[in-house]
């Protein structure tokens, strides 16, 4: 490694050195030529007046030469210097100095070229550290939601191992621990299906496919929990629309929404689904008659592991909506929602007729 560094400290100081030397040897040619041409002339051009003519034509010419070649190193070295200029402004973040980006310039064009590559470098740091700062929250985040099941497990494992209880109390604590066993799977699945929704690592196998379909299973998770409340499930859907979509995803956000649902919709409630083919979009409608969202958090229900003041008491860790929106998201599509407290919300799905994406 320091021999590599050496070399490549040692390799400028050669190259100028190499320079130089092709310099004088150019230098010491010309004159040399510039002698025998000299020689020639007074050799072979007998009349003196005609000779010393063409000896001062030769004179003038070589200096005009030499005030070229001087002018045309200084303005090399200027062009060095300004580029130089130019990359010491742009290390330390400022935009360089007398930089005309409509001049018609070399220096102004390769000025342009290093600031657009500034820009590109700016902007691919600036998303390195905003990727670096989401997966600090991912992990505080994980870290925070898994901390309490963990900890409670830990609390009704000791109580089980340093008092007797009776069987009747031991059944108690191994159903409420069955609780936050299942309770701590489901977060972590959840959190698996985040960590691949942002890091881009599950495909999207978009085919056009029966929405009917994808309702259905949708709502076979959950049938069982909305009879267990007595909520009436009602779907308005032609089985014959087809939609481009990846069935196993639509159905994971369809079924998130409705879990939302009847989560928040008191007993003897009522969910609605309607389905409306449009030009562009496939619209549906998920209605319920729940405790509704204050219009202020229509947009704070999509983020990771929102729960609003009302929900603090109900199950759940808030990745639902925020899942749903980024799988409609990856289909190209949307959600949006309307709401008025104490009479429901409604949560719309736009999925996009001619789906073009490759995921």
């Amino acid at each position: 490694m320091e021999l590599a560094e050496r070399k490549q400290i040692k390799n400028p100081a050669r190259s100028h050195a190499g320079s130089r030397m092709v310099e004088r040897i150019m230098i010491a040619v010309g004159a040399v030529l510039l002698l025998l041409f000299l020689y020639v002339l007074w050799i072979w051009v007998p009349r003196s007046g005609v000779r010393y003519t063409l000896m001062f034509l030769c004179g003038g010419i070589c200096l005009l030469a030499a005030a070229w070649c001087v002018w045309q190193r200084r303005q090399v070295c200027g062009f060095a210097e300004d580029l130089c200029r130019t990359l010491d402004e742009l290390m330390e973040g400022h935009e360089p100095e007398g930089y005309e980006p409509y001049e018609d310039t070399l220096t102004a064009r390769v000025q342009g070229k290093f600031l657009q590559y500034y820009d590109l470098m700016s902007e691919e740091q600036r998303r390195s550290m905003q990727e670096k700062q989401t997966i600090q929250e991912l992990v505080s985040d994980i870290s925070h939601q898994v901390k309490t099941p963990i900890a409670n497990l830990s609390m009704f494992i000791g109580i089980l191992q340093k008092h007797q209880l009776n069987a009747k109390k031991q059944s108690e604590f191994l159903e409420t621990m069955s609780r936050q066993i299942d309770k701590l799977d489901f977060l972590l699945q959840s959190l698996i299906k985040m960590s691949r929704l942002e890091t881009g690592t599950f495909a999207m196998h978009v085919k056009e496919t029966s929405l009917y379909d994808t309702i259905a299973q949708a709502l076979n998770g959950v049938l069982a929990r909305a009879e267990a409340k007595n909520i009436s499930l009602s779907v308005e859907c032609d089985e014959n629309v087809m939609v481009r979509h990846d069935a196993k995803w639509t159905a994971e956000a369809f079924g998130n929404l409705l879990d939302n649902s009847v989560k928040y919709t008191p007993e003897g409630g009522s969910i609605h689904i309607r389905v409306r083919p449009w030009q562009f979009y496939t619209r549906v409608d998920i209605t319920d008659t729940g405790i509704g969202i204050p219009e202020e958090h229509f947009h704070d229900v999509f983020k990771r592991f929102y729960r609003g003041e009302d929900a603090a008491g109900l199950e759940g860790v808030g990745l639902g909506l925020y899942l749903a929106q980024g799988i409609m998201t990856r289909q190209r599509g949307y959600i949006s929602v309307k709401s008025k407290l104490n009479e429901g919300s409604t949560f719309s799905v736009y999925l996009l007729n001619q789906y073009t994406g490759t995921m």
